[in-house]
């Protein structure tokens, strides 16, 4: 019997997956598909759901769309791209918009928003999540506006006749605080929906799955130590036994440090006796030696763990007739890695380079978590009986501290030269009111000449982080302003008004001595020597994490390493730690900023180290991390 469901087209959108899994949570089970799909996919649809996506309406070149969607009569909830496709698709008009907007808006309702079904139990203002340069510009025929930002006019509209209702926010991410309740509204009002999706459901599905898959061949699994690789380790053991599967940890040189033994212990002390650990750290340093391009050195680290996996396979003596490969991959690492066929690419996964693709298309690898997002993964791992110790780890993937270290031969490319004067000028023309006047009196702002990636309206942008500096405390320690909301407001305001720029970071200390033009772009690689320094600053933070109790408020802490120094062998450290539930959008951690600056003096005390900052970043439109 076909299941009630909501229908969730993709085109292309970072979130796609995210919106159906918030209906799931909410107990309404949904499923994507394309925008071209045959009318006969929406048999049993209770409701249509439009994603946002990567393109532009108005561009020659769109995910195809299959119109007669429209003609069915079921309710459509348009987010985002699907905002403007659905004014554009009933005779409004879409352009660029004034501004743009990226991270937290307030939509405020109209007089007929306050009738609205979508927006009913919604407050008059209410905080939402945005990422658009594009905009409505004239509603379609018959279409309401029910919501309005500061920004945007037509941020939210709605046709009740035909059951047509379009938002240019992103419910679906937590940021977007009453977006569940929007859901809500559409799914069970709008729609007429009955709850017919839980955990239990979501648990089954995976156990049939797997053992769907394997058939009657064994399973080997790479096991980063992370969470992800963990849960789907316990889920292949609890769906086919632990003798018919094999976890593999590999120290590739990349992890943090003393993590390889710490995992090890943590695996034994659960009841794991099926794993091995293999050396192969001088193996993955040869492949990425010399390497500056993020997407080179992600895609080496993910093609040479398919030969180690080759040669654990032979030294171990599996009949590889009888052996299937197993990843604990997510849903966000193959919607960043352009995995579905509207996306653009993010970042390249290690799990989604082209000899992972190969064994895939062959049938030959199980991922038994790649509908899922990290909060989810969480949940199940919990449910299966996984200690906390396993699943609230903070995230650390498998090519692990070799993305946070950036590379550089040392000398700015050729369109660095062009476009790094130009963000400088950017920058200092952009008004920063919200500091107090001791504050403002005190502050500069320079431009890093390193790029990083972000995510802005869908697409991936490699840009320059815009550096503020409050003036020196002594022995070469900054000001710290005391409200973090001025800070994340000011970081907002940069992003959205540059066209250069999509990261804002803020000075704690410099080595005294040095100035601004000692400091330079110098020749890094990710080698041992790097990788040790990175670990060092890194544990001191993780430890006063620990210590304080905020590791386990915080989703995830990285720690970056720049090639930007006073000289070739020393480096500046980023101190990155982002709260977030899904991977998809995350906000900076607003840490206690005594025991901030506590840190931030330890790693100063470090002789490699020329400076230290902190990530003032929400995502987007920056991305976890640098690379």
């Amino acid at each position: 019997m076909e299941r009630d469901k909501i229908v969730v087209l993709d085109f292309g959108s970072q979130y796609a997956h995210l919106i159906a899994k918030r209906f799931r949570m909410l107990g309404y089970y949904s499923e994507i598909a394309l925008p071209s799909a045959e009318l006969s996919v929406f048999e049993g649809a209770k409701g249509i759901v439009f994603s946002g996506g990567p393109a532009s309406v108005y561009d020659e070149k769109v995910p195809e769309f299959n119109e007669k969607i429209l003609t069915l009569n079921i309710p459509v909830l348009g987010l985002c791209y699907g905002h403007q496709l659905m004014a554009k698709c009933y005779g409004g008009s879409v352009g660029k918009a004034e501004v743009g907007e990226f991270g937290i808006a307030h939509l405020t309702k109209t007089e007929s928003g306050k009738k609205s079904p979508l927006l009913e139990g919604i407050s008059d203002t209410t905080q939402v999540w945005m990422s658009h340069q594009d905009g409505v510009l004239s509603l379609g025929q018959g279409f309401e506006v029910i919501g309005t930002t500061k920004d945007c006019p037509f941020a939210a509209v709605q046709n009740l006749e035909k059951k047509r209702f379009s938002l240019q926010c992103h419910c679906e991410v937590k940021d977007t605080p009453e977006g569940n309740k929007i859901f809500e509204n559409f799914a069970k009002n709008i729609c007429g929906m009955n709850q017919n999706w839980d955990e239990d459901a979501v648990l089954a599905h995976i156990m049939e799955s797997i053992k769907t898959q394997a058939a009657d061949k064994n399973v080997l699994l790479f096991l980063s130590g992370g969470v992800d690789s963990t849960v789907a380790f316990a889920l292949l053991n609890k769906a086919l036994g632990q003798d018919r599967v094999l976890g593999l940890h590999i120290d590739n040189g990349f992890m943090r440090k003393n993590e390889s033994a710490r995992v090890a212990a943590a695996y034994r002390a659960h009841g794991f006796t099926n794993f091995i650990v293999e050396d192969a750290s001088e193996g993955f340093l040869k492949a990425i030696a010399g390497l500056t391009d993020p997407q080179k050195k992600r895609m080496a680290v993910g093609e040479h763990f398919i030969k180690v996996r080759d040669e654990v396979v032979a030294k171990q003596k599996l009949d590889e007739e009888k052996w299937m490969l197993a990843q604990g991959t997510l849903y966000p690492d193959i919607i960043e890695s352009g995995g579905t066929k509207n996306s653009h690419v993010i970042k390249t996964h290690h799990n989604r380079v082209e000899g992972i693709q190969k064994l895939i298309e062959k049938g030959l690898i199980i991922e038994p978590l790649k509908d899922l997002y990290k909060d989810e993964v969480r949940r199940m791992g919990k449910k299966i009986g996984l200690e906390d110790e396993l699943v609230m780890r903070h995230p650390f993937p498998g090519p692990g501290l070799s993305i946070n270290v950036l590379c550089s031969d040392g000398t700015p490319a050729e369109k660095d030269a062009v476009e790094y004067p130009l963000a400088q000028k950017e920058l200092e023309e952009i008004k920063l009111d919200m500091f107090c006047e001791d504050c403002s009196k005190n502050l500069t702002r320079h431009v890093l000449p390193v790029r990083s990636v972000g995510v802005q309206g869908d697409f991936r942008t490699y840009r320059f982080p815009a550096v503020l500096d409050f003036g020196d405390e002594g022995q070469g320690f900054s000001h710290l302003p005391k409200k973090w909301e001025k800070l994340e407001a000011a970081s907002s305001r940069i992003t959205n008004s540059a066209s250069y720029l999509n990261r804002c970071i803020i000075r704690l200390y410099q080595k005294p001595g040095l100035s601004e033009s000692d400091m330079k772009l110098q020749k890094g690689y990710c080698d041992k020597r790097r990788l040790d320094q990175t670990r060092e600053a890194d544990d001191i933070m993780l430890t006063a994490l620990h210590e304080s109790g905020w590791y386990d408020k915080i989703f995830q802490h990285l720690t970056i390493n720049l090639p930007y120094a006073g000289r070739e062998d020393h480096c500046c450290i980023v101190l990155r730690p982002l709260c977030s539930e899904d991977v998809m959008t995350a906000r900076f951690a607003w840490l206690p900023q005594e025991k901030l600056m506590e840190v931030v003096k330890k790693i100063a005390a470090l002789d490699y180290v020329d400076a230290v900052y902190y990530d003032l970043s929400n995502k987007p439109p920056a991305t976890f991390g640098w690379e």
